[in-house]
């Protein structure tokens, strides 16, 4: 009988490091910049999706709800009077 033995990739390690820091720790702050960190080292692996709903979860466990709707509403209309295209739609 045969035994999968995959080595765990350097995104993974990073992701369980991650994840322990932000459940197992609790360093919030520790936890954010691991993920971050692996957002960017790996941006297209599996890991790195997981990391990006990770903060997410860390962002609306921390921030109040009002701040982010108010950032996300002042993130919009810095898009809408930034957006060329947006503008060439309305002439």
């Amino acid at each position: 009988m045969m035994r999968n033995n995959i080595e765990p990739t350097e995104a993974s390690r990073q992701y369980a490091a991650a994840y322990a820091a932000h459940y197992t720790g609790r360093d919030l702050p520790l936890a954010f910049q691991l993920y971050k960190e692996l957002m960017i080292s790996h941006p297209s692996t599996q890991e790195a999706g997981y990391a990006r709903m990770q903060v997410q979860n860390l962002i609306n466990s921390v921030v109040p709800k009002q701040e982010l709707l108010d950032a996300q509403i002042e993130r919009l209309l810095a898009y809408f009077e930034n957006d060329d295209r947006h503008d060439a739609e309305r002439t």
